[in-house]
Formats: structure tokens, sequence, C-alpha cells
């Protein structure tokens, strides 16, 4: 009796992954119909980095965050400054429609990803390749890590920094259960598929009014950046396995603040409860020389989209426009 109850159990669960697994490669061919891509695949070393160039004028590198891709500045941002520089937005290596920055970074029994200094190296060589010329480079979140990361390695390279609502110090919190959990060995080679599966269209709407809360998203937000590129197996690990190891890397990156000699420019809103403003961007301005705090009174974790008109002046300012 026990033995027939096992078998039947089992035949469920093999059916239960097997549909998982089905609906999941369902999902994602209509992701790559749905999402082609935007711009140029721009190889790095064997790396394929998906960007976008729009433009003219001084140089200036976009980098997205966390769960997101380079259409998180291609809604709106980035064609804005356009009318004043020449823009390179780029997915993140791992995110959107660029590879993995090496095979073992894709491996499912494995926690391993892409540094923030090996992906400001991917993106310094794939907007080099393109004609960027001492950039200014600005990062969103997570990207305000990877940015930073491109100050204290290459300083020569880039020309200023501007960091919104970026990752900048070392936190003691939790990163919550989705990171936890996808970030680990067996999560990771698990759960992400159960994700891309079923994640419901009221999930991923919930999930964005959190990210921009107080504040709203702004029209058609969500329809263009396209949740579903993050809701892919492979992108789930690999955003997964980069903020979890994001901690370690961060606290090895802070000694170097005092290399970043160009002009630096903070954007963070005292209401962000994303990335806390008195963990990170209210010490980051003590730590690299002459950098500027711009506080916004009121704003979440969005500014680029909530205060446009203030980033893009201090982006002007930087370039001596």
């Amino acid at each position: 009796m026990f033995k027939a109850v096992f078998v039947i159990l089992l035949v469920i669960v093999l059916i239960f992954v097997a549909m998982t697994q089905w609906f999941a490669g369902v999902r994602e061919r209509d992701v790559k119909r749905d999402f082609p891509p935007l711009g140029q695949m721009v190889d790095v070393d064997g790396v394929k980095i998906h960007t976008v160039v729009m433009g003219q004028g001084p140089d200036v590198v976009l980098i997205h965050g966390a769960s997101g891709s380079l259409r998180e500045f291609t809604f709106d941002f980035a064609k804005r400054l356009a009318t004043t520089h020449r823009v390179f937005i780029v997915d993140r290596p791992g995110l959107g429609l660029s590879d993995l920055a090496g095979e073992d970074y894709g491996r499912v029994w494995s926690t391993k990803s892409a540094s923030i200094t090996l992906q400001a190296d991917l993106i310094r060589k794939a907007t080099a390749q393109l004609g960027a010329t001492k950039p200014i480079v600005v990062g969103h979140s997570y990207g305000g890590a990877v940015a930073l990361a491109w100050g204290t390695t290459s300083p020569e390279t880039l020309s200023g920094l501007v960091t919104l609502g970026g990752v900048s110090n070392p936190w003691e919190t939790s990163l919550g259960a989705y990171y936890v959990v996808n970030g680990s060995k067996i999560g990771g080679a698990i759960v992400p598929a159960i994700l891309a599966a079923y994640v419901s269209e009221t999930k991923v709407e919930n999930t964005i009014a959190s990210i921009f809360e107080p504040q709203k998203a702004p029209e058609g937000y969500a329809d263009y950046v396209g949740a579903e590129l993050v809701l892919q197996r492979s992108a789930i690990r690999s955003n997964a396995r980069q903020v979890s190891n994001l901690l370690e890397e961060v606290k090895a990156m802070v000694p170097n603040y005092g290399k970043i000699s160009v002009p630096t420019v903070i954007f963070h809103g005292d209401k962000d409860t994303i990335v806390p403003l008195e963990i990170h961007s209210a010490k980051l301005v003590n730590q690299v020389p002459d950098a500027e705090l711009v506080v916004l009174p009121g704003v979440g974790h969005m500014p680029h989209h909530t205060n446009t008109e203030d980033v893009l002046a201090a982006i002007k300012r930087i370039s001596g426009l």
C-alpha cells in the first residue's frame, strides 16, 4: 500500500515538473517574440551585450538596476537625454537580452554570479566598441553599484558619475525571501521554473507599484518595460545571484571610493524603502571626494521618473552644457 501511494505521488510530482518546465518554455518563447532587441548585440570577449545608442553630444552610459533591463531607461528618460547627449543604454550581463558573463554563471546548481566589477568591465568595453569616449556613467539602484565599480576600477575612462537610488554601502537587513531562495543552490535550481511558469499579471503589477511607492508608475510603463524579461528562468537565477552576492562585493569596494576623481552627483529619495538613503547615499557623499548629494523629499526609488528634469540638469552640468 505504501509503495503504491509513493509511486502515485512520484508520478504527480513528475507531471507537475514537466508541465511547469513546459509552461515556462512557452512563456519564454513569447518573450522573445514580444520583446525583440531595441538595439544591437555587441560582442565583448564572446559575451554579447545588448546596447542601444541614440542622440548626439557628450557621451552618457545608462545602467539599469536589479530585476530590470535597458527598457527601464528607453521608456522615457533616455529619449529626453538624447536631445543633448549621445546615450548608450545597456542590458546588464545575464539580464534583458544580454548574455550571461560566462558559462559558470548559468549553471543551475550554483550560486556564482558576475561581479559588479566584471559587469562594469563588460559594459565599458561594449560601449567603447560603439565609440563611447570618457562617458558620464549613470546607474540606478543595483546599477549604481556597477557604476561605482566602473569609477573605482577604471577612473581614467569616465568623466562623471551619477547614481539614482544607488546601492553603495553595506547593509544588515535581510534581502527577502525572493532573493534568499532563488539565490541559493537548491532554491535557484527549483523555484525559477515555477515563477517563470505561473507568476500572475497581478503579482507583477503589485511589484511595480511597490517599487514606485509613494509615487505611481507612469502610464504604459508596465507594458513597455516587460517584466516578462526578468521572469525567464535564466534571468531569475542571474538576478537573484547577483543581488545575493552584492553585499560582499560592496564591502570590498567601499575602501576604494577615494579613487573616484570625477564629478559625482548622488540622487536619492528620502522615502526610498528599497535602497534606504541613510544606509547608502548619506554615507557615500562623504566617501567620494567632492561628491554632491541631492535628497529628493517625498520621493521613492525611481528618481529618473519622478524627478527627470533634476537628473537631466545634473548630467548637463557635468558635461558642461
